[in-house]
């Protein structure tokens, strides 16, 4: 992962409040992932396990910056067990998913580490089709 200064840099025009929950997800991917690549793409930070594959094939999540929020998001979403029923979609997408975070003391950190868990473990090559 990259130093949390580099982050900390890039992401300095952000607010506080919001760059606190970007802290928090990267150290619960941390955790869940040690060696989750990272990189800073236009949007946010994209994580995948490099040694199975690419941002797609292996990807675990991202973290998309708005304006007003931060979102978790998985490029594999509808695959993965969600018993709070966290993940949300839009505009069509058939298998992205995400989780809105308004703020750092509502946010369920429990629930978001068990969707990274799932997520990490998750290999797309194993859907059957049809």
């Amino acid at each position: 992962m990259l130093p949390t200064q580099s982050i900390l840099t890039h992401y300095q025009h952000i607010e506080p409040r919001l760059l606190d929950i970007v802290i928090e997800l990267r150290t619960i991917i941390a955790i869940v992932n040690p060696d989750a690549a990272e990189t800073i793409q236009r949007r946010g930070l994209t994580y995948f396990d490099a040694a199975r594959g690419g941002h797609v094939s292996a990807g675990i999540c991202q973290i998309l910056l708005y304006k007003d929020h931060i979102r978790l998001a998985f490029i594999h979403g509808a695959f993965l067990p969600d018993p709070c029923h966290l993940l949300t979609t839009e505009g069509g997408r058939i298998a992205k998913r995400y989780v809105r975070l308004d703020g750092f003391d509502n946010a369920p950190w429990d629930e978001l580490k068990d969707l990274v868990v799932a997520s990490a473990s998750f290999d797309p090559y194993s859907l059957v089709t049809g």
